[in-house]
Formats: C-alpha cells, structure tokens, sequence
C-alpha cells in the first residue's frame, strides 16, 4: 500500500491546507518582508526582529540590483515562514497607528494655530476643549506673534505652535 501522508502531523491531517493556500500565505509573508525592507532603521529596532531576519532586511536595503533584491525578498519570506509573523504584523500595525495619531495631531495642532492668530473667541474654545494649566502664557505668545505678522517676523511662530502641539499631546494621552 502506498503511504503518502506517513509524515503529515495530525493538525495536517485533520485541516489540510491546498497549494493556492499555502502560495498566499507564502506571498504575503513575503509581501510583510516587503514592508519590513522599506521601513526606516529606527523603525526596524522598534520591531524586535530575530537577528537571521533583521540582518537579511539591512542587506535588502543596501541592494540595488532589481533581480538580486527580488532574490532577497524570497529569502526573507522563507526566513518568515519559519517564525510567528503575527507579533510582527501586530507590532508594524502599531507603528503605522503611532505615525497616523501623530500626522493627525500635527494637522489638529495647525489648524488650532491658524484659528487663534485669526479670532480671540478661539482661545475660549480651545481651552475649553483642551484643559490649559497656564492661559496666560498662551494668551501671551499670541500676542507676540501677531505683533510679530504685522511686522513680517516668525521668531515666536514656532514656538506658539510647539505650546499648542504639546497642550493638544497631553490631553490626548490622558
């Protein structure tokens, strides 16, 4: 009798899984490698990779070549296969939030600017919207920097927008 299946384990046995399947799940470890290949280097410390793994995305990223660079990329893939991604995608998922909470609260951090140079009533729904510990210091640099327009000199600019940058921070994160 032919025995095919003498080396499967019981999970195989019990949830087989068909070669398309296997071949996705295959591309998108490689695709996650992909991702891992065009993250800054900081970036990738924050991530905790496993040193095989970490050393063959440092050496992707010094390729130029697009044949050898299409090679690496299988190599990383294969290296994933062999390690949990999971905590990994986890990990990235969180890095890409931290990057978007940031983008976003630049964005907030202008357009509060923008909106108290504009009008005084705005300093009111700011600091009902964001609890200020000192209004006066606020109300102050507000002051400077519109004198400051009125006389085509940024000195104090961006140094109202780092105050309300890191008011608009600490109440997000409480």
């Amino acid at each position: 009798m032919n025995q095919k299946n003498t080396n499967l384990n019981e999970e195989e046995l019990l949830d087989p899984l068909s070669k398309t399947k296997r071949k996705a799940q295959m591309e998108e470890l490689q695709d996650l490698g992909i991702e891992l290949v065009k993250l800054p280097k900081d970036k990738l410390k924050k991530l905790e990779l496993p040193p095989e793994l970490l050393e063959a995305v440092k050496h992707a990223q010094q390729i130029n070549s697009n044949g050898a660079l299409r090679r690496q990329y299988q190599y990383i893939g294969k290296l994933m296969r062999k390690i949990d991604a999971e905590p990994i995608v986890n990990k990235l998922a969180d890095l890409n939030g931290e990057s978007l909470k940031s983008t976003q609260v630049f964005h907030l951090s202008e357009s509060w600017r923008d909106k108290l140079l504009s009008s005084d009533e705005s300093l009111t729904q700011f600091a009902l919207e964001f609890p200020i510990p000192d209004i006066a210091e606020l109300r102050i640099l507000i002051r400077q920097v519109r004198k400051e327009q009125q006389a085509n000199q940024n000195r104090n600019y961006t140094k109202l927008f780092r105050l309300i940058r890191s008011i608009i921070e600490e109440n997000i994160n409480e």
